[in-house]
């Protein structure tokens, strides 16, 4: 049985790197089930603890990749219609895959700030905000899932 559980724990493991950068998939939740697959072995490969962490750690890197976009926004000088934009063209990017996901709120933080008042020149800096922000939440997620990872490896 415990065969089985590594097996399937190698698979997320692996989906969920690549959905940390790949955005269709969720790869920090995908990573965190691996974990724990290994934590129903005959016997346990972490402490209940570091799971519970883990769990945090999992959600709080998976909201923040939600939210990073529109802080990019913000931090690069985005207007409460860019931030709105921003968030907007995210949903919207949902429903075009991947590209839909990374350009949504590049474009919708452009389209936010310009419908506020800006000319293209000055929407466009609020509009790499955004950008930005999602790099930064794929590089967290990147990070977390290797982390995970590697204790998955260790710990088989």
């Amino acid at each position: 049985m415990d065969w089985i559980l590594i097996i399937f724990g190698i698979i997320l493991i692996l989906l969920g790197i690549v959905g940390s950068i790949l955005p269709v998939l969720p790869g920090p939740p995908l990573s965190f089930v691996g974990l724990l697959l290994l934590q129903f072995k005959a016997e346990p490969s972490f402490t209940w603890r570091f799971i519970i962490i883990w769990a945090i750690i999992t959600i709080v890197v998976t909201v923040l990749d939600y939210i990073f976009p529109s802080i990019g926004t913000k931090k690069y000088g985005g207007s409460k219609w860019g931030i709105i934009g921003c968030f907007v063209g995210f949903v919207v990017g949902l429903f075009f895959g991947p590209v839909g996901i990374i350009a949504g709120p590049f474009i919708g933080a452009l389209l936010g700030e310009m419908l506020g008042g800006k000319e293209l020149k000055m929407a466009f800096k609020p509009a790499l905000g955004s950008f930005i922000g999602f790099l930064v939440g794929t590089v967290l997620k990147l990070a977390a899932t290797l982390v995970m990872a590697f204790y998955f490896f260790i710990n088989i």
